[in-house]
């Protein structure tokens, strides 16, 4: 193996205690230190001491599969090579250490050569979706004041709108387009030199990404984090999926969001496992479960929107080969974790984190699950619950990072916005603006965003509650709840339902679902108004409860209630609901 540097070291040694502690909670909380890197480039210092190993350089790092069958696997020691080359290349096309990238990729090998490169460099990434449009390039290349931009050649037109002088790089796609200049060819990077020298050292708070966040309530903020509060901050995600060395890690995520950093690129790579990419255009259930057991999958993680679509199919007719099961980006609900385990005897574990932060909060390895609950604080977290009309530190109230305790896996904070810093680290604590409750054993369950709970007849209703009910119901593939305005009761729970493919929206199914949900809440949380809807959600698959909210204030804006809008259905509507 060869000699590591001293950062490397210890972050090896921070690492190595997770993965000894993989399930002994109560001594990895006890024994876990974050290391204090004053200097360190977990590109150069960690990965490539992977690629360089004799003992783990030709492990798969990354296996990409395509629909149509055709695959790739490229190990560590290909990936280092890769990047090193164009590390070389991106440095003889100006990008200098401290420029600002936009990468816009899909799951394709050039997205994680350039993000290695630019680690190398010292440059700063901003990564995209692919599925944002001028408008938002716009705002990307202004507010992130970009130098440069990788992209797909498919891409490139987007582009012709956006003004600025920042230099244009594009990704052969095998398609007809042609990449024609302004833009210069990717692919002549792999011709540079395979030999790599950084042009000095990296600090460990030097500025590593800058995430635009989904903006499920406002403008997308961006997030600035460091060469140290993702690479060495993801030790605590890496600890809560469970992953282990040489483990095949599948993770579904959508490159340009921070779920593909944290499991895509550093939780995996921090354990030396392999990262493995399904692609495909339309998500079909069945056939990414038999991906899962021809590939032999050790380590699956989805967001809960996946893992809804999952149990819409016969999860019994495969055994599939994985270890641990995780879910992330939005709170688990409990028939979801039900219908798994009855089908694979095993239990999902949920977990929170933000855009933020790492993983703060998780159900890890070997732990007891208590269903719908997101878990206990994970090692080097320490989290308070916070009144926030009292600010007292209790049992219940606003999900807190205290800041007595710092930990490395928190953002430095929103550039460039000191008074939304100043907003959100008031009081000595980091504010994630959720709401949960914790029991006498530690375990914290999710109630909501501050600003989706709502009051009803001065009862406070947690609409994730109130959607979990509800997609117990066979009808109901998604649901969201929001306040309706009503004259008598302030606000009254309404349900936007988006329906099975066994259903069709009728009466009698809105009939099905609110008597089920008059039978298993209690009087004031009754579901009251329902409609069948797709559901706005942000381009990284979050709900956009906030459209729902301005929808039907602006429908009831009558103060006297009005008459429902067309499609909904109310409960005074089925004299049967009062039989």
């Amino acid at each position: 193996m060869p000699e590591l540097s001293k950062a490397a070291s210890e972050f090896r040694r921070a690492r190595d205690l997770l993965l000894e502690r993989r399930e002994d909670y109560d001594a990895a909380m006890r024994d876990f230190a974050w290391p204090h890197l004053d200097e360190f480039n977990w590109a150069l210092e960690h990965f490539d001491a992977i690629g360089a190993d004799p003992g783990t350089s030709q492990r798969p790092a990354l296996w990409i599969l395509e629909e149509d069958g055709r695959e790739a696997i490229y190990s560590f020691a290909d990936m280092s090579e890769r990047s090193n080359r164009v590390a070389n290349w991106l440095r003889a096309q100006g990008v200098a250490r401290g420029d600002r990238i936009i990468l816009m990729l899909a799951n394709q090998v050039e997205l994680w050569d350039t993000i290695l490169a630019a680690m190398k460099l010292g440059a700063i990434l901003i990564p995209s979706t692919p599925m944002l449009g001028p408008s938002d390039l716009r705002d990307r290349i202004d507010r992130g004041h970009a130098r440069h931009v990788v992209v797909r050649d498919v891409d490139v037109d987007k582009f012709d709108d956006v003004p600025g002088e920042y230099t244009r790089i594009a990704v052969g796609s095998g398609t007809e387009a042609r990449i024609t200049e302004p833009w210069l060819d990717h692919a002549a990077a792999y011709d540079a030199p395979a030999e790599f020298t950084p042009d000095g050292v990296t600090r460990g708070d030097d500025t590593l990404l800058l995430y635009f966040t989904s903006g499920t309530t406002a403008k997308p903020k961006l997030v600035e984090h460091t060469h140290t509060s993702y690479p060495v901050g993801h030790l605590t995600t890496m600890y809560w999926i469970g992953l282990q060395p040489g483990d095949v890690h599948l993770n579904v995520a959508s490159p340009g969001w921070a779920k593909h950093a944290w499991s895509n690129v550093f939780a995996p790579w921090c354990a030396e496992a392999t990262i493995f990419i399904y692609n495909y255009t339309k998500f079909d259930a069945d056939r990414l479960l038999d991906v899962m057991v021809e590939k032999g999958v050790a380590t699956f993680c989805a967001p809960p929107t996946v893992w809804r679509m999952l149990i819409q199919a016969d999860l019994s007719r495969v055994q599939v080969p994985v270890r641990e099961l995780v879910g992330a980006g939005e709170p688990l609900n409990p028939e979801v974790i039900e219908q798994v385990r009855e089908a694979w005897g095993m239990t999902i574990r949920d977990g929170f984190g933000q855009t933020e932060t790492s993983l703060q909060i998780g159900n890890t390895p070997g732990q007891p699950v208590k269903d719908g609950s997101m878990g206990r604080a994970v090692p080097g977290f320490s989290i308070v619950l916070v009144d926030p009309v009292t600010g007292e530190r209790g049992d219940e109230g606003e999900i807190c990072i205290d800041l007595a305790a710092r930990p490395v896996g928190l953002m430095v904070g929103y550039k460039d916005d000191p008074e939304r810093n100043d907003e959100v680290m008031r009081d000595g604590v980091y504010h994630t603006g959720d709401v949960g409750s914790r029991d006498e054993d530690g375990y914290i369950t999710y109630i909501g965003r501050s600003d989706d709970v709502f009051k009803a007849s001065d009862y406070r209703i947690s609409p994730f509650e109130l959607e979990s009910v509800l997609i117990e119901h066979d009808a109901v593939a998604e649901a969201a709840v929001v306040p309706s305005p009503d004259p008598l009761r302030l606000a009254v729970p309404k349900a936007y339902v988006v329906l099975s493919s066994r259903y069709e929206p009728t009466r009698d199914t809105a009939l099905e679902i609110l008597r089920h949900a008059r039978e298993h809440l209690p009087a004031y949380k009754r579901v009251r108004r329902l409609e069948f809807a797709e559901l706005p959600k942000t381009i990284s698959g979050k709900i956009r409860r906030v459209e729902l909210r301005t929808r039907e204030t602006d429908l009831r804006s009558d103060p006297a209630g009005g008459s429902a809008p067309e499609g909904e259905y109310r409960d005074e509507d089925f004299p049967e609901l009062r039989a």
